[in-house]
């Protein structure tokens, strides 16, 4: 992808130049004679380099190249001068431009310049790349737990990272599916790329479509200058489409198509753009049941659905909480709460118990709620929110993530596991005591833990 070149100044004979010989050299150019419009165009686009006239009515150079190092400061700066102005171009190189050129310059002696800013702008780029894939290696994208349904799950991500297979990654809200679309990426080799996210139900569809596959200058009323989309930022890298069943049929048409012919156009553009992508799409609908009513097309669901990782629950890894819980105290503590307090063993016991029908990012706001609250070092029972430790509140919670239309008998199986499961938490595992909790015989506890395949540690 060519490099974007912005140039500024007020004579028009010198823009018609520059922005010719620019392009002859595969630049893309953007010429203004309005060093204000330059200022707002640099505060809505991407800008590698910056070609700017010293001496302008109103804003001069100089002042660009202020609001340049203080805003953007990886954007080099070349400034151009009248013969006779070296003085005024050398204190710009100690204000922090990259080079002078003086006018009536010639051609070579501009193009070296401009390549040598490129250069430099490519590597700020590269090493702001390499900070932000540092800080992602070390970040929260690592995968809390030790329970089997993690361990498969992180299985799956380890054999689906090396290839270039679309993934669809499933699950309820709040299960961490942009933490598993993370660790795809910087389990593969795409590391060194960037990831890029955007969430398909933030943004009204005509927003989304120029979010996504940007737009061009004048394409619409507001677009002042080009944008680049989500699918070209993640070139060399990998493009997290969240909530991907809330894609209008229009977009879900043009998705395809991308993901055929591997190219798509700037909204408002003509040009063929081709990118390398690797596409990792998520949702928390059934986007079969989508394909059956109609509202998700099929070609798409087949597209985006080469390989399917579901992520569990939490109260279908209950015995990771207390590592979460952990891993949610030490995150403050990084983040300057400077975390002394810990929970009781009762009250990670009612945690543990609890059927979080908000999963992972509940879990963590409740985390961050006791600890704001409680003025206490340890966090008990009853510093916790009421629909926690509130037990019918905790069979309503329950109640309300079931479907209004439902199998009764079957339904009432899964109650039943969930309340000995519960029981078997409260009680450390203990069997007698897990027993007397629910008022039943050990014997009968044992039967339903063979029913219901509950392992009893």
């Amino acid at each position: 992808m060519s490099s974007q070149i912005l140039v500024v100044d007020d004579e028009k004979n010198y823009l018609l130049i520059l922005e010719t010989i620019l392009e002859e050299e595969g630049y893309s150019v953007t010429a203004l004679n309005d060093p204000e419009m330059a200022l707002g165009y640099l505060d809505e686009s991407e800008v590698d380099v910056v070609i700017t006239d010293m001496k302008m009515p109103g804003l001069t150079g100089q002042d660009i190249l202020e609001h340049i190092q203080k805003n953007y400061p990886h954007i080099p700066v070349l400034i151009m001068t009248a013969y006779g102005s070296i003085d005024a171009a050398v204190e710009a190189m100690k204000c922090g431009a990259f080079d002078y050129i003086s006018k009536p310059f010639s051609n070579d002696e501009l193009m070296l310049s401009v390549k040598k800013a490129v250069m430099l702008s490519k590597s700020e780029q590269e090493i702001k790349l390499l900070r932000q894939t540092l800080a992602e290696q070390h970040g929260p994208h690592k995968l809390v737990g030790r329970s089997k349904p993690v361990r498969d799950l992180l299985q799956m991500v380890s054999k689906v990272s090396p290839s270039r297979a679309t993934v669809l990654v499933t699950g309820e809200s709040g299960t961490g599916k942009e933490l598993v679309a993370k660790a795809i990426h910087y389990s593969s080799p795409r590391k060194d790329g960037p990831f890029i996210s955007v969430n398909c139900m933030s943004l009204n569809p005509g927003v989304l479509e120029s979010e996504i596959f940007g737009h061009e200058k004048g394409s619409f009323t507001g677009a002042t200058a080009m944008k680049k989309g989500r699918f070209e930022l993640a070139h060399g890298g990998t493009l997290f489409l969240d909530e991907i069943g809330e894609l209008s049929s229009d977009l879900q048409v043009k998705l395809l198509r991308v993901l055929q012919e591997k190219s798509f156009e700037r909204v408002g553009g003509s040009k063929n753009i081709s990118v390398d992508i690797r596409l990792v799409a998520a949702t928390n609908k059934n986007l079969k049941e989508a394909v059956e009513k109609g509202t998700f097309r099929e070609d798409l669901y087949y597209r985006l659905n080469v390989v399917n990782i579901n992520i569990p629950p939490l109260r279908e890894r209950r015995e990771d909480i207390p590592l979460l819980v952990a891993h949610f105290m030490a995150k403050l503590s990084k983040e300057g709460e400077q975390v002394q307090k810990k929970f009781t063993p009762d009250a990670l016991e009612y945690l543990s118990a609890y059927e979080w029908p908000g999963n992972v990012r509940q879990l963590e706001n409740v985390v961050e709620r006791c600890v704001v609250l409680s003025a206490k070092d340890l966090i008990g029972v009853e510093d916790l929110p009421s629909e926690i430790k509130d037990e019918e509140a905790q069979f309503k919670s329950a109640v309300d993530l079931l479907p209004i239309s439902l199998e009764l008998s079957s339904t009432l199986e899964k109650i039943e596991a969930a309340l000995i499961r519960r029981a078997l938490v409260r009680s450390n595992f203990v069997q007698v005591k897990a027993a007397e909790l629910l008022n039943i015989s050990k014997s009968l506890l044992q039967y339903k833990l063979k029913k219901y395949n509950i392992q009893g540690k």
